[in-house]
């Protein structure tokens, strides 16, 4: 188990601690990808020699020093690469680390949902269902020529291979790209779909106003929905030219929200990131004759004045779709 994935319990307030995390980590190792909000992959395989230690007795310094020096802690996922680290980070608990022994990746995969697999989608998780392929135990066992009439030559056999417990990704040192977040959460776990999308509608019109106040747009949007178990669901969709229009994010933010199928989840808060942040006048945008979006632009440009000479709150959260 030379991979850890690593994810930080940071409180909302506490999402700029990210960097100085990775700190932590690089301590150990050069090799650490981060993976914001909250989690980040470290290659130990040098640190492993150099400190005499295996993985899983790293991690156990790691979550330590955690605690002890910025008062975090963390769950870890162990595995002998990164597909299989991040897979375990599921199972793991905080002060717990869960190890996916390679001797034992195929088993520990089997009885899993296809749709768990990294990179497996929702399309083709649904067609893989609708030939009884619904475990990865199953789809280890199938023909690769099934699986290839299925979805595709090249698919099928990284399909193939990740379901078989073969994980040939790599850590991909890189640094935490600039971004802005905000989150709404309920005063009470909240059920009604009305009131989740209400609060995404806030949230997408203060990130709209943010980003339009440093002059920068952003390419990726990402969203977060923790529910009342304390379990989060993260989801990220590039937008389809960098904005900072509250319209465009808001609609990104709903997409995504509706993709996820939500029934009566009790949820507890809901936050959205705004990530890949660009100078705005290096941006282009896709001219339009469609009067509303253009009216709803020139509405943006006077809520922004109203805010600088007013203050945050002139225009009340949800006034521009009114």
């Amino acid at each position: 188990m030379t991979i850890l994935c690593v994810r930080f319990q940071l409180p909302p307030t506490r999402e700029a601690a990210l960097p100085e995390l990775l700190g932590l980590l690089e301590e150990f190792t050069p090799v650490v990808e981060a993976l914001p909000p909250d989690r980040a992959l470290a290659d130990l395989r040098g640190a492993e020699r150099y400190f005499k230690r295996d993985a899983v007795e790293l991690a156990s310094v790691i979550r330590v020093r955690a605690l002890a020096l910025h008062g975090v802690d963390c769950a870890i996922g162990a595995g002998p690469g990164p597909m299989l680290a991040r897979m375990a980070l599921k199972d793991a608990r905080p002060g717990v680390t869960c190890v996916v022994p390679e001797d034992a990746a195929v088993d520990f995969l089997a009885g899993r949902p296809v749709a768990a697999l990294p990179g497996v989608g929702a399309a083709t998780a649904r067609v893989l269902c609708e030939y009884g392929l619904d475990t990865l135990g199953r789809v280890a066992a199938a023909p690769l020529s099934t699986l290839q009439r299925l979805v595709g030559a090249k698919a099928a056999r990284e399909l193939h291979e990740k379901a078989n417990g073969v994980d040939r990704g790599r850590v991909v040192p890189n640094g935490v790209s600039r971004s802005l977040a905000t989150e709404r959460p309920f005063t009470r776990d909240e059920l009604d779909p009305d009131q989740h999308r209400r609060a995404l509608l806030s949230a997408a019109e203060e990130l709209g106003s943010r980003l339009r106040a440093l002059d920068k747009v952003c390419r990726t949007l990402t969203l977060t929905v923790r529910y009342a178990d304390r379990t989060a669901t993260t989801r990220s969709r590039t937008l389809g030219e960098p904005t900072a229009h509250s319209a465009a994010l808001t609609r990104a933010a709903y997409g995504m929200y509706e993709a996820l199928g939500l029934q009566r989840a009790r949820v507890r808060s809901v936050s959205l990131r705004a990530e890949g942040l660009d100078p705005a006048e290096q941006a282009s945008h896709q001219l339009t004759f469609d009067p509303t979006d253009e009216k709803l632009r020139r509405i943006e440009e006077a809520a922004d004045r109203a805010r600088a000479r007013f203050g945050p709150l002139a225009v009340l959260p949800g006034a521009l779709a009114a």
